[in-house]
């Protein structure tokens, strides 16, 4: 087996679910004016996929033991593709089951690729091949950014939707090749039933050190959708930055994200470990947040752009070491069901982290006062990550 096929792939999928995901965000404000909503209602929609996903997440576990890795994925794609279309159909209600269907889509994939990586990478590499893989996220969003704006000019934003949903089809199509390799465990009597959804979760539950990653996530996702969804809105009215400005500085987080994931996973695997690496990662969100929530409109541009490369890195750069260490802790040949049951609660955090920042930025009438107050639970979740290594 080509031990390099299985990243290649997985990351293929990853980016273009991730495409799926921010394809209609990327395009929010020509999309509300043509259906005649507020652009603040993007928001929902990433609640609303984020609760699919977090759906998705709990039954792939059973899924991927009776279907396969890959024909999970090649599901999850199709299911994207086919939100996307409901996406451009303009009425409201059609554009939420979208925006359900897509995050149907995206759940599954972490789960079913971490099965599939986690029996074929040696353990020696298993951080920074996660870590590669789950670059697939930020590469899928910068894709979105710097395509789907020019095709919806070319083309139109119904257009646009339909195309990454073209080339979701076509990521689906080219895994079929792979999958008689790489679904070769799969289990065809496997039961899929309605109480096999809840299994992840107990599993969590009844291991320490996965309920104690899961908990980690949870905080970690609220820093990481808190940054990604109010930071051009924080560089446009705290700092008043241009939009143009304002959205590059998003994009360089993004890039500092994808450095950061590869970087992160290397320095794990062949220094510190995941426990330790994870804590640092902690620590390094909680002073970002506080030195994004302290930064002034007379400090030099540069000195902004670094912190926020320095807080993508971290607060976006985390997942793939997280994972690689889920996959360790999870019982042999159970690291797809580890996975979901975890990432179910990393996408609560999503859920749930971008509304709570919005209150309390809301409560001080500042969003410093949301930055600053990121720098508390993160703290206390690198205290317990370094008590425990």
């Amino acid at each position: 087996m080509n031990s390099w096929a299985p990243l290649a792939i997985t990351l293929a999928i990853q980016a273009m679910v991730a495409m799926a995901l921010l394809t209609l965000p990327s395009m929010a404000p020509r999309v509300a004016a043509s259906v005649g909503i507020s652009a603040t209602y993007i928001g929902l929609y990433i609640a609303v996929a984020y609760i699919g996903a977090m759906g998705a997440s709990l039954a792939s576990g059973a899924l991927v033991a009776r279907y396969g890795s890959i024909r999970v994925s090649q599901i999850g794609l199709l299911l994207c593709a086919l939100g996307l279309a409901l996406c451009a159909v303009p009425l409201v209600p059609v554009m939420a089951l979208g925006a359900l269907v897509v995050g149907l889509g995206y759940g599954p994939v972490t789960p079913a690729s971490s099965h599939l990586l986690a029996r074929t990478t040696p353990a020696h590499r298993m951080s920074l091949v996660f870590s590669v893989k789950q670059t697939g996220v930020p590469l899928g969003g910068a894709l979105a950014g710097a395509i789907v704006p020019g095709l919806e000019l070319l083309a139109g934003w119904q257009q646009a939707l339909l195309a990454v949903a073209a080339a979701n089809l076509l990521c689906a199509a080219i895994a079929q090749s792979l999958r008689t390799e790489f679904d070769a465990d799969r289990d065809p009597t496997r039961p899929v039933r309605i109480g096999n959804f809840l299994e992840p979760v107990r599993m969590v539950l009844a291991h320490p050190a996965l309920r104690m990653l899961a908990s980690c996530s949870f905080v970690f996702s609220i820093a990481q959708l808190s940054l990604t969804t109010y930071l051009v809105t924080y560089l446009t009215d705290n700092l008043a930055y241009g939009l143009v400005t304002a959205g590059f500085m998003l994009s360089a987080s993004q890039v500092g994200a994808v450095v950061g994931r590869v970087f992160w996973g290397y320095v794990a695997d062949r220094w510190f470990g995941a426990r330790r690496m994870l804590a640092l990662l902690a620590m390094l969100m909680a002073l970002s947040s506080v030195a994004t929530a302290l930064l002034q409109p007379v400090l030099p541009a540069v000195v902004v752009l670094a912190v926020l490369v320095v807080f993508g890195a971290s607060a976006i750069g985390w997942n793939g070491v997280y994972l690689a260490e889920v996959a360790r802790q999870a019982p042999a040949g159970m690291a797809g069901l580890a996975t979901g049951g975890t990432l179910a609660i990393t996408f609560l955090g999503v859920v749930l982290g971008p509304p709570l920042f919005g209150a309390v930025s809301g409560l001080f009438g500042s969003y410093q006062a949301g930055f600053a107050a990121l720098a508390v639970p993160l703290g206390v979740i690198a205290f317990v990550l370094m008590r425990r290594v």
